[in-house]
């Protein structure tokens, strides 16, 4: 598991439009990761929406949103397209990205083990350091808890 104050692991993945995303390039921004599970699913297209209706107010805030998971860029793109959503999502088909971040864990459902993404969301300060991180996340306020701890972290610096 990641540790607050540790510096963020360092990735480059597609996103929706085939274009390639380096955390390293987004260097002097706070950055608002989360890991999601599924496109087009219920719980992570409200997330999705609710990023992207907060989106100036992150902007506002010197953040940039990026959400991952293992689908495919093309399936974000549909994602996007079907939801109107204006935020960067990224591929990461391999699970390497969520593995370095903890979000790729065994999951039980129904008596059923199997690995799958652990919803979670990491704040990372803009010299590349994990400013706070949530693991297990409930999609309902969460938006607005990301940014309140978001300008916490800012005020405190």
């Amino acid at each position: 598991m990641l540790e607050q104050g540790t510096k963020a692991p360092s990735f480059t993945l597609a996103n929706q439009d085939g274009k390639q995303i380096c955390l390293d390039d987004l260097r002097g921004k706070w950055v608002i990761l989360y890991f999601y599970p599924k496109d087009n699913t219920s719980g992570c297209t409200t997330e999705a929406i609710g990023f992207t209706n907060a989106k100036a107010d992150f902007e506002r805030l010197n953040a940039v949103i990026i959400g991952v998971s293992p689908d495919s860029p093309k399936s974000h793109t549909n994602f996007c397209t079907k939801h109107n959503l204006d935020i960067t999502l990224l591929s990461d088909t391999d699970h390497k990205v969520l593995e370095s971040y903890g979000a790729w864990q065994l999951k039980k459902n129904y008596g059923r083990e199997y690995f799958g993404v652990v919803r979670s969301t990491v704040i990372i300060d803009p010299c590349g350091n994990v400013a706070f991180m949530w693991n297990k996340v409930r999609v309902a306020g969460h938006v607005d808890t990301v940014k309140d701890k978001l300008t916490e972290l800012q005020n405190n610096e």
